[in-house]
């Protein structure tokens, strides 16, 4: 026998909901094997385990303490402290849902707290200035460093020293310089330094006066530079982002690169620089990218760039590359720091607080399982299994989000997926209540599921909407474990329509064709007794007539009956009455007047 238009539909939607969740959990799991397999800390999979990660208040992590940098008799004022703040804030927590914990500590220090143990290129994110600055290239060659003496155990014996330049030598200009890229900026002094610069053993180049030639190394150490001074400042960087490479001819090279676009001033700087330097010869005609006074490149200038997009390249990897293009897009931090003590920290409400979340969590579906199976009978399975499938998804979901995003499951976080298990079953006790007002119409199953559900729909989707809603607004002006709720919330309310759209709906529609659910058996939720009608064939319902009783369930389809429609009933009821009474008074039949007899005898 051929399967019902509804049948295939709902078999269509099953399908559609089996492979989205086989989707996430392929690639959770292909991401996670990939990792294990070569142990790299490079590529998307970085960190990717089928284990959600913790929140510093369920696993502890590690306190980083910064202390600015000050030269003798300066200052850090409180908005330089909190400018810094916020710049750590959005190059470890760009999202808000890592969950890390970043404060001032007293006039000079920042303390930053981190779920787990960092990696290398989180510390980096903390400790760098990432002051970003372009400058001319004026000469260059290759570094002769001086090798650090090692003992026959291999430990270093000593460490080499900064050169400095005999304060003898004059660092005045022969001729006023006319540009960045004039030599007149090599002085006696400059060269002097350049000569005997040691790579190893760099002078303190981040403080260099912007306006003064540079002399410094490239980030491998390998080759040393004289520079002319700041031409392009990287506060003028609008945006920035990390991706691979391209050639012209728009394919990728495999080498991954941070591109940067610049403001309406950075571009103009750009522009005049890039369109000097092409006309000179090399390596006057490089443009060199400077880094906490690190050179990372040094490209050649090959045409005037006037669009005011530029690309970095060098020895990047993915996660550098983002490292570098996150400390760019959100700015320098206004001082130095060094870091002053890294330790690791305990928990703040630990695994007992988590595991009386999901205690309490269990409880909330064991009630609502036990509600489910009181009030609907054997409806209750579809509920059950509805929570089942909703708890899968986003299982996975947030395992996604958690390697992939640096998302940590904090308490709050966990109480999102409680107020989740409401919310869920707000949206099955909706859709089931229609369908059992389409019974008491009269509507046979299969034609009250579909009635029923377009009526159900638009009430889920309006309660969603709202949850949606309150969880993107807290999830923007939010902070800190706030936002771990508001996400939650969020992503178990889009799950929600999912589940009862591709599951509980489907569900409904096959059972609707069996013989136990169809036929209104007494356990399965649609008695008719318990609806208030009277079983008169396959789903088919009429309103019970019996003489000398009240019907079967009428209190409680009296009880069910909405204010409108007792008022409909009342005014109805009225109508029927009052055509009644002219119906009488306009017979033909003559009207005598009669005295009432009395059949009772005396006593």
């Amino acid at each position: 026998m051929a399967r019902s238009t509804p049948a295939k539909k709902a078999l269509r939607s099953l399908t559609w909901l089996l492979i989205i969740i086989a989707a996430i959990a392929a690639l959770n799991g292909a991401a996670t094997i990939i990792h294990k397999t070569t142990n790299s800390t490079n590529g998307w999979w970085t960190n990717a385990s089928f284990v959600p990660e913790l929140a510093l208040d369920l696993q502890g992590g590690t306190q980083i303490t910064l202390q600015a940098q000050l030269q003798s008799g300066d200052t850090v004022s409180s908005d330089q402290l909190n400018q810094a703040v916020s710049i750590i804030r959005q190059r470890i927590n760009s999202n808000g849902v890592s969950e890390a914990e970043i404060n001032t500590q007293g006039k000079n220090n920042i303390v930053v707290s981190i779920p787990g143990k960092p990696d290398a290129a989180t510390l980096q994110r903390i400790e760098q200035a990432a002051r970003l600055t372009f400058r001319p290239v004026l000469y260059t060659a290759t570094a002769t460093n001086t090798s650090v003496g090692t003992d026959k155990a291999g430990k270093v014996t000593s460490s080499p020293t900064p050169y400095a330049p005999p304060a003898t030598l004059s660092n005045v200009p022969t001729a006023k310089p006319t540009n960045g890229s004039d030599l007149n900026y090599i002085t006696a002094k400059v060269a002097d330094l350049f000569t005997n610069y040691n790579c190893d053993a760099p002078d303190d180049v981040s403080t260099a006066p912007d306006n003064k030639p540079l002399v410094t190394c490239s980030t491998d150490g390998t080759s040393k530079y004289i520079l002319g001074p700041v031409e392009v400042q990287g506060s003028n960087i609008s945006d920035a982002t990390s991706g691979l490479a391209t050639n012209s001819q728009g394919n990728s090279t495999g080498q991954w690169a941070v591109n940067i676009t610049f403001d309406g001033k950075g571009t103009t700087d750009f522009k005049n620089v890039t369109s000097r330097l092409v006309s000179l010869t090399a390596p006057e005609n490089e443009f060199a990218i400077v880094l906490d006074g690190q050179i990372i490149t040094a490209p050649t200038t090959n045409s005037a760039i006037t669009n005011g997009q530029a690309q970095i390249t060098g020895s990047f990897t993915s996660d550098s590359a983002k490292t570098l293009a996150d400390q760019l897009k959100f700015g320098a931090l206004p001082i130095n720091f060094t870091v002053q003590s890294n330790e690791v920290i305990s928990a703040t409400l630990g695994t007992t607080s988590l595991l009386s979340g999901l205690i309490a969590g269990l409880i909330g579906l064991l009630l609502v399982i036990i509600y489910s199976v009181i009030q609907y009978r054997a409806l209750a399975f579809v509920t059950v299994l509805s929570l089942a499938i909703s708890g899968v998804i986003t299982y996975l979901v947030i395992d996604f989000l958690s390697w992939h995003d640096g998302y940590r499951l904090s308490l709050a976080g966990v109480a999102g997926l409680i107020v989740a298990i409401g919310i869920t079953a707000d949206s099955f006790i909706v859709y089931f209540e229609r369908i059992r007002d389409e019974l008491r119409d009269g509507r046979p199953l299969e034609s009250a599921v579909e009635a029923g559900w377009k009526r159900a729909i638009r009430t889920i989707l309006a309660s969603d909407s709202v949850n949606f809603l309150a969880a993107v607004t807290l999830y923007i002006l939010a902070v800190g474990n706030v936002k771990g709720f508001a996400l939650t919330l969020l992503i178990t309310t889009l799950i929600d329509v999912v589940v009862v759209c591709l599951f509980t709906h489907p569900m409904l529609r096959l059972i609707a064709g069996t013989r136990y659910f169809g036929g209104g058996h007494k356990f399965s939720g649609l008695d008719p007794v318990a609806l208030g009608a009277v079983y008169r064939g396959r789903a088919q319902f009429r309103e019970p007539v019996v003489k000398g009783r009240k019907k079967a369930g009428g209190n409680e389809a009296l009880k069910r009956q909405t204010i409108a429609e007792r008022k409909a009933a009342e005014a109805s009821a009225a109508r029927n009455g009052l055509d009644a009474g002219s119906a009488s008074h306009g017979s033909d039949a003559p009207m005598t007047d009669q005295k009432p007899t009395d059949d009772r005898k005396d006593s």
